[in-house]
């Protein structure tokens, strides 16, 4: 079937071509390394982990790139003070490398949690900073950025004077931008206020610093990004992805300096993931409406009755399609494992049941595959291939009662399709098979977290998750050789 991607540049569906026949290229924005990982990255994360699994499925061969951010760079304030990665480095008294490694671990560890692939390539930041300098200097030689105080800005009034639209994938006139900014970021080297910054002048107290043509500074934050997916993926690649929360500023920088730089489009199809919300509220630290993605697991929060295995929750997220804002609340939740465990159990009804075979099915197994496709294909719809999964779940419990008919041919396709679809595509686990494992895997994480929490001294928290294990029977035992458990 013809695969249709929700592309945001032009805002309608479009039908894939991609630039090489059934090879992608693909790039997706990773995290900025200097704090646990949220649950909100974790949404945005699983819906391009299932857009990857989906091209895979349907036979594309996939370069899926995704960096590492690890280079500090500063708020819109400008204020040395608000670098995230030198905030926390102070807060945690580590260096700021400390930081970047603890905390890239620390969102390795949780994506393997909730069954991510893992990228075939991840590049990171610091290690690109060549090309970065390279980039900045071949704009500033096109005329199209210039140098102020040992910073160097991109010109946007110059890049629009040259026909080009700066303000094409967000939407945005650029007037209204000139007309609505505040000049915080550089007051008195900016020529106009939404210029952005390709190369930041370093200052004394700034700790993150490299060697450039302009003086010692850091890269701007967008322009990692087109380093990064250009070297990998080249001048022009298929699709870029990230959270509707990157679109502006950040990708419309992007797709300015590809254009400025390579006389390209960088992008063909730019795909935006939706927001988490919780119990019907944006989740933020300041109002309370927060979890982790690990308290969400332990059951160590105030918002959920019990722990949710990580392929419930990931089963819940799966349940809404990407571009939709996504609800949590315990009643989700709730639902959300009784209907995976329903779905569980007719996979081991398919599986181990010798049905009666039958001339004629009764169910029109080649009907089903093909809306299953159709829902795969229309720019990945999650819940609708779930809504078709569901309908074999009640073909395959009748089946059992002897209700149903099915030939052999289609019970081997059926078996099949939904093998590929659930465990494949879907990403989801047989709870049952890898109960030992994922165990072992979230108990780690949890010391991990407790250990953590012990070097910030954040004794509470230290103290929570080791009395909240004992209560669920799950005994942590520190030791000169690191910390252990037993289960009685």
């Amino acid at each position: 079937m013809t695969l249709k991607i929700y592309n945001s540049l032009s805002g309608e569906k479009e039908t894939f071509t991609p630039i090489h026949d059934n090879n992608v290229g693909m790039y997706v924005c990773g995290p900025t390394v200097y704090s646990n990982v949220h649950l909100g990255n974790v949404r945005t994360f699983m819906s391009f982990d299932f857009i990857y699994r989906s091209l895979v499925h349907l036979g594309y061969k996939v370069r899926y790139v995704r960096n590492i951010t690890d280079a500090g760079h500063l708020t819109d304030d400008g204020d040395v003070d608000n670098d995230r990665f030198v905030k926390q480095s102070r807060l945690e008294k580590l260096e700021p490398m400390e930081i970047v490694q603890k905390y890239t671990v620390d969102f390795h560890k949780v994506l393997e949690v909730f069954n991510l692939l893992p990228p075939t390539i991840e590049p990171t930041a610091t290690g690109h900073i060549l090309e970065q300098i390279e980039l900045t200097q071949k704009l500033i030689d096109k005329g199209f950025a210039y140098e102020s105080n040992g910073s160097v800005y991109f010109d946007v009034l110059e890049y629009n004077k040259r026909g080009l639209n700066y303000g094409e994938l967000s939407r945005r006139n650029i007037e209204e931008l000139f007309a609505n900014t505040r000049d915080l970021d550089g007051q008195n080297e900016k020529r106009n206020p939404q210029d952005f910054a390709l190369w930041k002048a370093a200052s004394p107290a700034h700790i993150m610093r490299w060697n450039s043509p302009w003086g010692e500074g850091f890269p701007g934050w967008h322009l990692e990004c087109t380093a990064m997916s250009t070297k990998y993926l080249g001048d022009k690649f298929d699709i870029h992805g990230g959270g509707m929360d990157l679109k502006f500023p950040h990708h419309e920088c992007e797709v300015a300096q590809g254009k400025a730089c390579n006389g390209v489009s960088p992008v063909n199809y730019w795909i935006h993931a939706n927001m988490l919300t919780m119990n019907g509220q944006r989740m933020s630290k300041s109002t309370g409406n927060y979890i982790l993605p690990m308290e969400l697991v332990s059951g160590n929060n105030d918002f959920f009755e019990k722990p949710f295995h990580p392929t419930i929750v990931r089963f819940n997220f799966m349940q809404a399609h990407y571009r939709s804002v996504l609800d949590i609340s315990n009643e989700a939740m709730v639902a959300s494992e009784k209907g995976f465990q329903r779905l569980m159990e007719a996979m081991k009804v398919l599986s181990n049941n010798n049905f009666p075979i039958a001339e004629v099915s009764s169910f029109d197994v080649k009907a089903w595959k093909e809306k299953c496709y159709a829902a795969l294909t229309d720019d990945f719809n999650s819940p609708i291939l779930i809504a078709h999964l569901f309908e074999a779940v009640n073909f395959i419990f009748k089946l059992k009662d002897g209700k149903e008919t099915i030939s052999e041919n289609d019970l081997q396709e059926l078996k099949t399709l939904m093998t590929d679809f659930v465990f494949d595509v879907l990403g989801l686990q047989n709870i049952e098979e890898n109960n030992n494992e994922k165990l072992d895997q979230t108990l780690q994480v949890l010391i991990d977290l407790r250990n953590q929490a012990r070097k910030s001294k954040n004794f509470d928290l230290s103290d929570q998750i080791r009395d909240r294990l004992l209560a669920e029977g799950i005994e942590l035992k520190d030791g000169r050789d690191g910390t252990s458990y037993s289960i009685s």
